[in-house]
């Protein structure tokens, strides 16, 4: 099986390219909606895993009210959204009214994921939610019980829970002829490396659709540090066995495009120009421009408690944020591998393009 067809879901790429109106008014100099968005719904998490690039964030048990919420996302629908992706700095699911507030997303017109633990989606939520959410990813470190103890910090009995709650969620879906995809994804880490095939063999003997094994990014504000000089040179052999492990109806994506990156350390374009693309939401309301710098106020556009969504992507803080991006901001201190790293590469390529483009 090719490496193509492994991630048909482009989790090593993007799909930005998908959207060539946005891209075109942008290009123009137009104002334009984010097309997507990640939402911190609760601040809270009940894992400390040893890798948490947000452990700065303190964990607090801040979360969103559901109404208010509502309402902004049904604004963010007609503004042009389509995305919004539940997860952020705590667990999606400790927010008590989370199923309904995915539905009243999706009647919206907005597709919704969720990137959870898993250990909280339990047989009622999931029954709730299958039929309208577009793929819910759990993070999953390590592929037996005491490794999972050891990086999720929690007791070992955790790692049961969240396997037992993806397979039900697998025989929900297939009861509900829910197209929902399922999967997990596992940071590779010195501690969990042995148990990435035990992870593999599970996911797939349970029926998600795939696994993705990537690499560790240090958050430039992150408490720990322990991660920071990881190598993942020696992965290809790895990555090998790894997807003997595939079949047809179940993809391993290793993501060696990511791993060389973290590894060199370098990027091929000299500015950020993601921004307008996509947005943040914290537990507390507050609008992010980049979720790498929460917390720093010059990424910090207001907050969806005392504004509407659009006067805070259409406002003043936001134009002379976006103008001193623009001007002064350096990312070579960026973010390894941030979320928008190829969707900037494809914009840099866009603005500044090599010889003979016209000869298509």
């Amino acid at each position: 099986m090719d490496t193509a067809a492994m991630d048909k879901f482009k989790i090593d790429s993007h799909k930005l390219n998908y959207h060539p109106a946005r891209v075109g008014a942008w290009a123009a100099g137009e104002l334009i909606a984010p097309i997507y968005m990640e939402v911190s719904p609760s601040g809270a998490c009940n894992h400390r895993c040893t890798f948490c690039g947000l452990d700065f964030m303190g964990y607090r048990a801040n979360r969103l009210d559901a109404a208010m919420l509502k309402d902004r996302l049904t604004e963010l629908a007609r503004l042009g959204l389509k995305s919004v992706m539940f997860a952020g700095e705590g667990e999606p699911f400790l927010h008590p009214d989370m199923a309904e507030i995915i539905l009243h997303a999706k009647a919206a017109g907005i597709d919704v994921a969720l990137t959870t633990n898993g250990t909280l989606l339990d047989e009622d939520t999931a029954r709730r939610i299958l039929p309208v959410v577009s793929w819910i990813k759990v993070s999953c470190n390590a592929g037996n019980a005491e490794t999972y103890a050891r990086v999720h910090r929690v007791k070992p009995e955790q790692f049961g829970l969240a396997v037992k709650n993806m397979a039900r969620a697998v025989e929900l879906r297939r009861e509900l002829g829910s197209a929902c995809t399922l999967g997990a994804q596992s940071l590779l880490l010195p501690e969990n490396r042995e148990s990435m095939s035990d992870l593999a063999r599970t996911a797939r003997d349970i029926g998600l659709d795939y696994l993705v094994v990537k690499p560790y990014s240090q958050h430039p504000s992150s408490v720990t540090e322990q991660y920071k000089d990881v190598s993942y040179a020696d992965s290809e052999a790895l990555a090998r066995e790894l997807r003997q492990l595939a079949t047809d109806s179940f993809s391993v994506v290793v993501r060696l495009g990511a791993m060389k990156k973290w590894d060199e350390k370098s990027r091929p374009y000299g500015k950020c120009q993601a921004l307008p693309f996509w947005s943040y939401i914290d537990a507390r309301g507050g609008v992010w421009g980049c979720s790498v710098f929460l917390g720093d106020e010059r990424f910090l556009y207001g907050n969806i408690n005392e504004q509407s969504f659009e006067e805070i992507w259409t406002g003043e803080t936001r134009r002379k944020a976006l103008a001193w991006f623009d001007a002064e901001f350096d990312c070579s201190g960026c973010r390894v591998n941030c979320r928008m790293d190829e969707i900037n590469r494809y914009l840099w390529e866009l603005r500044h393009p090599g010889p003979h483009v016209n000869f298509i």
